[in-house]
C-alpha cells in the first residue's frame, strides 16, 4: 500500500505516432506496455465522496486489481494534486461486492487503453515520473504525472504549453461532452466491449 501525493496534468494528444517518436527521441522507453484498463468508482447513495472532492477507485488493468481512494484536490493554479492511497487487491470482483455490501454504490465505469512511458531505463512503476498515453472513447489524452518542474519541462519539449493543461478527472471530460453533444452521460466505455 502506498500513501502519496500525486501531481498529474492531462493534454489532449496529437498524432500517436508523432508523440511516440518524440518520446522517443526525449530518450523515454515504454515502461508497461498497450493494455487496457475498466475502472470503477464507487460512492456512497448521498454521493458524499464526490461533494467532498474524493473519489474512490477499483480499477482492473493488465492483471491487476488496484483500489484507489484520491482526498480533495489541493488546487494548485496549473496542476490536479491531490493526496493518493492505493493497494494492489487479490481479488477485485470479490471486493467489488464487499464494497457493495457496506453500502457503497457504483456510480460510473470508464475504460481506456493505456501505454506508460518513463525516462531511460526505469522498472519500478510507482513514485516514478512517468507519461501515459490513454485511448478513451472520448479521445486521446496524455497524463503527466510527477513533481511539477518536470511536468512543465517534459510538457514544454513536447510541444505543449500551461494553457494546454487539463486538470479534470476523466468523469468531468465526459460529462463535458456528453453536455456538448447533447446526450445523457451513462458510462464511458468502447462500443461492444463488455466490462467486468
Amino acid at each position: 500500500m502506498k500513501h502519496r501525493r500525486e501531481t498529474e496534468i492531462k493534454l489532449l494528444a496529437r498524432d500517436r505516432k508523432q508523440l511516440g517518436k518524440r518520446l522517443s527521441h526525449l530518450g523515454f522507453k515504454v515502461l508497461k506496455a498497450r493494455h487496457f484498463e475498466s475502472n470503477y468508482l464507487f460512492d456512497f447513495p448521498d454521493l458524499r465522496l464526490s461533494r467532498s472532492g474524493c473519489l474512490l477507485r477499483l480499477r482492473f488493468a493488465h492483471g491487476e486489481d488496484r483500489l484507489t481512494f484520491k482526498g480533495p484536490s489541493l488546487r494548485p493554479r496549473w496542476y490536479e494534486t491531490r493526496r493518493e492511497i492505493e493497494t494492489r487487491v487479490e481479488d477485485g470482483v470479490l471486493l467489488r461486492e464487499v464494497l457493495k455490501n457496506l453500502g457503497l454504490k457504483q456510480v460510473f465505469i470508464y475504460e481506456k487503453y493505456r501505454t506508460i512511458f518513463a525516462e531511460g531505463n526505469k522498472a519500478d512503476l510507482h513514485g516514478l515520473p512517468q507519461v501515459a498515453y490513454d485511448e478513451t472513447p472520448i479521445g486521446n489524452y496524455l497524463e503527466l504525472e510527477g513533481p511539477e518542474k518536470w511536468i512543465d519541462e517534459v510538457a514544454t519539449r513536447l510541444g505543449y504549453s500551461r494553457q494546454d493543461y487539463i486538470t479534470s478527472s476523466y468523469l468531468a471530460l465526459y460529462y463535458q461532452k456528453c453536455q456538448e453533444e447533447g446526450k445523457t452521460p451513462d458510462n464511458m466505455v468502447f462500443k461492444g466491449h463488455k466490462s467486468r
